[in-house]
């Protein structure tokens, strides 16, 4: 059987900017949620969070 070597996860370090997720997919749905996988960091979150940090982060640049 072959099999594939899993993905490399990438590293997290302190000096590295937080990813804003630009581009995400659907991994799951359930009844009373939606999950989304970020395709640049492989972070796996609820939609809503998605949603509240888009806002969030408008809040900030309309601050500045």
């Amino acid at each position: 059987m072959n099999s594939i070597p899993p993905s490399p996860v990438p590293e997290k370090r302190s000096d590295m900017q937080p990813c804003k997720h630009p581009r995400v997919q659907i991994v799951s749905r359930d009844d009373d949620a939606e999950f989304v996988e970020c395709l640049e960091c492989r972070e796996v979150f609820e939609s809503s969070e998605f949603r509240d940090m888009t806002i969030e982060e408008t809040k900030l640049d309309n601050e500045s």
